[in-house]
């Protein structure tokens, strides 16, 4: 859901993701963008930064049209639908976006149209005609090393096109993009992806770039020559500025407090737009580039790429359905590496469920608060001795602020959540070793009251990071803990839960049964 922005803080922070293409339902390997940045973008609210969170969706093009004549249904009814599913998937997951940008927004329109109009002024965009064999699933002109026994790369047969089209001269900018990138060696993350654009991308001249179509209607008119509409280059990849507010004869206040942005984060596979395209246009306007864009592994299934025509795509809400969204938030975000693609089946969601959910995080909630009510009557009192058990969960606790901070400043979110996971076990281990049923056994009540006391402040300090990643789940702890939620600044020293009665435990995540959940889920 869209969010009210705190303006008034100095300490800003711009982090988009890609917009989704408004074809079709996106899968859970679209998804797991969405869930990504926001993880990032709560962390960075946490930390204390007025985060502005953009997304949305990509409405033009000859795909969208088609999708939409196949279905008996005009195009813009066609685009609000999706568009509309997609923004309830991301609501679905727990999306903390500011702002959902529409390619087909009155506002976005306009802007795209006075960016071509200044760029055709400047002699950035030029008229010419364009030759080629031409994707409709992949909607692009392609290479002869694109096409494979007759075949582009989305698997559909292209058709020679001929046509007059409006060219972006890409060649005005590439020395100074290459010059950009090698001064600037975190502008594109992680490494593979900056090494695949200057070795893969950049090594050769740019042909300019075909920016304008006449094969089809539904897009933004140029201005000045309406035949043509503008192509999916500059409108779509311009939403990142016209959410902004952006104007070419003022600058926005948007514009102003949140330009440039901090994170572009994009799939991999469109890194080449959002690092060649993008940049060169937004030098073309004077403006400054982003200051990072992060080009994110793919989600397989089963090792394989998710296909419509392969059978084995995974949909949120068939996920959410069976395991609940905060899980299949935790599945993402902790087992889809930092630059390697991740893997994802119900099998291996169950076994990370189970594992790591139920049997580590939420039998640690479960067994010490129901401990606290079995041997102290729910009161929790704050006793902190000098280790008696030669464990110290404070030291684990206290290191994990600086950690996490460093991780997260490094997009590497799932080794971020792996630190809170050793925590947790870290947790039950002390249980395992300090006993607090022989303790009680034993009248040893000051030692009982340590051992649980240590329990609970683990726990709130895991609660407290959790936010970014399982809000839900934070929440429900800190209602066990009896403790409205907390910011980092509670985490920097171990010891800040009051001495008060604890709340009621209540399962966090159900075990599942690997046999009948599958039967359950696939029937």
């Amino acid at each position: 859901m869209e969010r009210k922005i705190n303006k008034m803080n100095n300490k800003k922070y711009y982090i988009s993701t890609a917009i989704a293409y408004a074809s079709a339902i996106p899968h859970i390997g679209n998804v797991y963008e969405i869930i990504l940045a926001d993880a990032i973008a709560r962390f960075k609210r946490l930390e204390g930064y007025d985060v502005y969170f953009q997304t949305g969706t990509d409405e033009h093009g000859q795909k969208i049209e088609n999708n939409a004549k196949n279905q008996n249904l005009d195009t813009p009814d066609y685009v609000d639908m999706i568009s509309s599913e997609i923004k309830r998937i991301f609501d679905l997951v727990n999306v903390s976006y500011d702002k959902f940008v529409r390619t087909t927004d009155k506002y976005h329109k306009e802007v795209v149209q006075d960016i071509f109009e200044r760029l055709i002024e400047k002699g950035d965009i030029y008229l010419g005609k364009y030759e080629g064999w031409y994707s409709i699933a992949d909607e692009a002109f392609l290479n002869k090393t694109d096409i494979v026994d007759g075949v582009g790369p989305s698997g559909d047969i292209p058709i020679w096109m001929s046509e007059d089209t409006y060219f972006f001269k890409l060649s005005n900018y590439q020395d100074r993009l290459v010059k950009y990138i090698n001064d600037n060696p975190t502008f594109i993350e992680p490494e593979s992806r900056r090494n695949e654009v200057l070795q893969n991308f950049l090594k050769e001249p740019l042909p300019d770039l075909s920016v304008s179509r006449t094969s089809f209607k539904w897009g933004i008119p140029v201005k000045s020559n309406p035949n043509h509409v503008i192509y999916v280059w500059i409108d779509a990849l311009s939403n990142y500025i016209t959410g902004l507010n952006y104007n070419l004869n003022k600058e926005s206040n948007e514009m102003k407090d949140y330009w440039p942005a901090d994170l572009h984060l994009i799939g991999k596979d469109i890194m080449r737009f959002h690092a060649i395209y993008w940049p060169s246009i937004l030098m073309a306007l004077d403006l400054p580039l982003p200051k990072k864009i992060f080009g994110h592994p793919w989600v397989l299934v089963d090792k394989n790429k998710m296909s419509k025509s392969v059978g084995n795509t995974l949909y949120t809400d068939k996920l959410v359905q069976h395991f609940g969204v905060d899980a299949l938030r935790y599945y993402v975000l902790h087992e889809i590496p930092y630059a390697q693609d991740g893997n994802i089946t119900y099998e291996l969601m169950i076994e990370r469920n189970n594992s790591d959910l139920a049997n580590t995080l939420g039998n640690l909630v479960n067994r010490t608060i129901g401990m606290i009510n079995k041997y102290q009557n729910g009161l929790v009192k704050k006793v902190l001795m000098d280790e008696p058990f030669n464990y110290s969960l404070k030291e684990k606790c206290e290191k994990l602020l600086p950690k996490i901070k460093e991780l997260m400043n490094d997009l590497r979110v799932g080794d971020a959540i792996e630190e809170l996971m050793i925590v947790a076990r870290a947790a039950n281990k002390y249980i395992d070793i300090s006993e607090p049923w022989n303790l009680f056994k034993n009248n040893e009540h000051e030692k009982l009251s340590h051992v649980l006391y240590n329990l609970v402040e683990t726990i709130r300090f895991l609660a407290v990071f959790l936010q970014s990643y399982m809000p839900e789940t934070a929440k429900k702890i800190f209602e066990q803990l009896n403790i409205e939620h907390q910011g980092l600044d509670s985490v920097i020293q171990f010891g800040q839960y009051s001495e008060q009665q604890i709340g009621t435990a209540k399962v966090l995540f159900e075990r599942f049964d690997l046999e009948k959940k599958l039967n359950e889920i696939i029937g």
